[in-house]
């Protein structure tokens, strides 16, 4: 009995100092700290260990198999801080999320309201899914928020097929590159110089040029008040925060990759240095695109990204594509294929490319209202094994009986290439991110 005392002590000293780290944030107005998150990490560590052994010291006392005991929820104090721990124990064929996220949320309604921790969550053995000291305060785990993530680039036409790589360690992505601006000879590569000698001739040394892209994590975030009624239908609540938080942050994320102003936010392709702007036709009437405008793109879009490359449009351009002709003798073909139509393809094609419409896409007439793109050029990261992170708060909005919940996710991005490159026979520049510029 003494030994099991000793445990929840533990238990408790732990949640305290929790709590401790949270409020310390809190009042400070930040995150967490990378040192103070380790140490957070320790605390849940130290707190399943001890449940763990908990549950051992039952079994030997009742001389039958018991699961591990876990700590009941912290009771509310008024204040919205627990004001205490107690074990319970949990069967391990615990119940599950059937309406996911939903139902979720339900319960941690149900849990500020009654002051008891649904048994799911005293079950859960990652950081993700425990109780938080912070006014009463819970984190969604990530099994449901993931559903989030996933919605983001299914509804993303841009994100989903840029280069995406994690941050595993802190918050930043460091990866050098090769500073190459010229296809040239004694250029190439940055600096690589190879050579055809004679037998015996001499070779002179050289080295690429490096670059470096040091990219920090930004953070996309959304807030949701949910109805006490709502809360109840926890269905229709997964429906609507899958729905709503997931197509949302696509939209901002795409809009980010191609607009962003790199402040606080990724960097945007058409503001990068590397974008190559084709100039309008002499005496090319406003708000027209014309098929010289397109074989000048083309020509202008580095080879080995054409293969991956797509076009980007805006919707209110079609009219200009469908009209679009190849002239040939006395007749024309076309030169805009549509989807399932000329095409045979599920997207309408381009110089065999797809043209995808996005909304992010300039209007009609102005720089970036069509794009010739290779995605595969743009680098975005995020938070390795985080996705999108949910919390739940009791206290705002209590007037009106509802309960707020945010959701987060960790992104940025910016082009790979930092300039244009001059092409090896020449004076042309080449990129893998081609726009049309303005016809007024």
């Amino acid at each position: 009995m003494r030994d099991c005392l000793m445990w929840q002590t533990i238990i408790t000293n732990a949640l305290k100092k929790q709590k401790e780290l949270l409020n310390k944030a809190t009042e400070e107005k930040r995150g967490l700290t990378e040192d103070e998150k380790a140490d957070f990490d320790k605390l849940t560590n130290k707190i399943n260990e001890a449940k763990e052994m908990q549950g051992l010291e039952g079994e030997v006392q009742n001389n039958t198999p018991a699961p591990p005991s876990t700590p009941q929820a912290p009771t509310n104090s008024g204040s919205g801080v627990p004001s205490g721990a107690q074990s319970v124990h949990v069967k391990n064929n615990e119940p599950t999320w059937r309406n996911g996220i939903g139902s979720v949320l339900n319960a941690v309604a149900k849990s500020k309201t009654s002051g008891q921790m649904d048994q799911r969550f005293a079950n859960a053995a990652q950081g993700g899914n425990e109780v938080v000291p912070e006014d009463g305060g819970f984190l969604v785990g990530e099994t449901m928020t993931k559903e989030i993530l996933k919605r983001v680039y299914d509804s993303a036409v841009i994100a989903g097929r840029c280069r995406r790589r994690p941050v595993s360690v802190g918050n930043r992505y460091v990866q050098n590159y090769i500073k190459e601006t010229s296809r040239a000879t004694g250029s190439r590569m940055g600096g690589i110089n190879g050579y055809w000698v004679d037998e015996a001739g001499t070779i002179t040394a050289s080295k690429p040029a490096l670059g470096q892209i040091d990219l920090k994590l930004s953070k996309l975030a959304g807030m949701y008040y949910a109805t006490e009624e709502l809360i109840a239908d926890s269905a229709g609540l997964e429906s609507e925060i899958n729905g709503w938080f997931g197509d949302e942050f696509a939209w901002l994320l795409d809009e980010a990759i191609l607009n962003g102003t790199g402040v606080g936010q990724p960097s945007g392709i058409l503001g990068s240095n590397a974008v190559v702007s084709i100039a309008k036709e002499s005496n090319q009437s406003t708000n027209t695109i014309v098929y010289e405008n397109i074989l000048k793109m083309w020509a202008r879009a580095w080879a080995r990204g054409r293969s991956n490359s797509v076009w980007l449009i805006n919707q209110n351009i079609e009219p200009e594509l469908f009209s679009m002709a190849q002239t040939v003798g006395t007749g024309g073909v076309p030169v805009y294929l549509p989807a399932n139509g000329i095409s045979g393809s599920p997207y309408s094609t381009l110089m065999g490319r797809p043209v995808l419409p996005v909304e992010q896409a300039s209007t009609l007439g102005t720089k970036g209202d069509i794009m010739l793109v290779d995605l595969d050029s743009y680098l975005l990261i995020d938070k390795a094994g985080e996705g999108v992170k949910g919390a739940e708060s009791i206290h705002v909005a209590f007037a009106t009986d509802e309960k707020a919940f945010r959701f987060t996710y960790r992104v940025n991005g910016q082009p790979i290439w930092q300039s244009a490159l001059t092409s090896a026979k020449g004076t042309a520049t080449l990129s893998p991110f081609v726009t049309l510029n303005t016809r007024a």
